[in-house]
């Protein structure tokens, strides 16, 4: 076995069913007793009635929290935060409200509790993207991971079949790439699959059956092992276009990075014969082809695979590449604008993935 460091990230986790119900007692555990509640919009009812029910007043909740987290959003909270004078942050919701908690927790020292409602699993990294000026950047410092996490399975019972679908390929896509990462490790690779197996498994049955708890059960276990993984690696190709079309286009999150996933997996897959392998070995109707395994696992949940679906243009394709190749990650196949052109093309137009870039 070759030599590798590891490094273990150390927020506290508490998972299962009826969890929420220990939020009042974490605050306490952590001596914190006024804390504003985050969310978006569209989950503030759930959000207020959760920071109600432990006493909170109602302007201690700010509910305008914005995917690809833009600095104005979380000015604007930090004032509010400050106006309050609370002493932590709790997010409810997905991939927006938590990378705004972590920004406020990241900029205060406060403590910051994650209460996901999706397979996002920003919860678990020491990773915050932010977005300036139509530019989205990211760093990592161990200050980002937040104090503690509450999965409870009960709360992604409510999550629509769709969006169950591209925030779990949005999670898949954490593992694959921590398979192959300049910096991969033997137990995070163990991880990797460990997520990516339950998630394959159970995201078809979620489609079908969204309130099916044990499916619930698998993807949320599988989403917390995804998640961190990618807080335990460096991202890689996938992440750097999924940044660039999110950060510099506006297009969604999860649905970008479930149309970007094959193709950016395509791509690197005549450096990555092992990982290509292992990959297939935990996708389901794989036939021994990872590139097939996702083409099929996406063909089975009936996700959009287009990103001109979603508002990108034919003239975006070009721009999009130059953007994402000025500043890039470390990839294991060297990058090469045409390729990479041809790459962004084949996913606005939404063919399927092949390994012929």
């Amino acid at each position: 076995m070759a030599s590798f460091e590891y490094n273990g990230n150390p927020s506290r986790v508490i998972f299962g069913s009826g969890t929420l119900s220990m939020l009042a007692a974490e605050l306490a555990r952590l001596e914190v007793c006024t804390p504003l509640f985050l969310s978006t919009p569209e989950q503030q009812g759930p959000t207020l009635e959760l920071a109600k029910s432990l006493g909170a007043r109602a302007d201690h909740l700010f509910a305008e929290a914005t995917m690809h987290t833009p600095l104005h959003i979380t000015e604007k909270a930090l004032g509010v935060a400050n106006t309050c004078g609370v002493d932590s942050f709790v997010s409810l919701g997905g991939g927006s409200t938590i990378g705004l908690g972590k920004a406020l927790s990241v900029r205060t020292g406060l403590v910051h509790i994650c209460i996901p409602t999706t397979y996002a699993g920003s919860e678990m990294t020491p990773i915050l993207g932010e977005t300036v000026n139509g530019l989205k950047t990211t760093r990592r410092d161990p200050a980002i991971l937040p104090t503690t996490v509450i999965y409870d399975v009960d709360l992604t019972l409510t999550l629509p079949a769709m969006m169950s679908a591209t925030s779990g390929i949005n999670a898949i896509a954490h593992a694959v790439e921590a398979l192959y990462a300049a910096n991969k490790n033997p137990i995070v690779s163990v991880l990797a699959l460990e997520g990516i197996r339950p998630l394959a498994r159970s995201l078809p049955t979620l489609v079908s059956s969204p309130s099916d708890i044990s499916a619930r059960k698998d993807a949320l276990f599988g989403a917390w092992l995804c998640g961190f993984c990618l807080g335990s690696v460096d991202m890689a190709l996938h992440h750097k276009l999924c940044h660039t079309l999110g950060g510099s286009f506006n297009l969604p999150h999860a649905e970008t990075h479930t149309i970007i996933l094959p193709h950016a997996l395509a791509y690197n897959a005549p450096a990555i014969p092992e990982a290509m392998q292992k990959l297939a070995e935990v996708l389901p109707d794989s036939d021994g082809d990872a590139i097939k395994g996702l083409n099929v696992l996406l063909e089975r949940l009936g996700v959009r695979t287009a990103l001109k679906d979603f508002g990108l243009t034919e003239e975006d394709v070009t721009k999009a590449a130059e953007i994402a190749l000025s500043k890039p990650y470390p990839n294991p196949r060297t990058l090469e604008m045409a390729s990479i052109q041809e790459l962004i093309r084949r996913a606005w137009v939404g063919e399927k993935a092949r390994a012929d870039l």
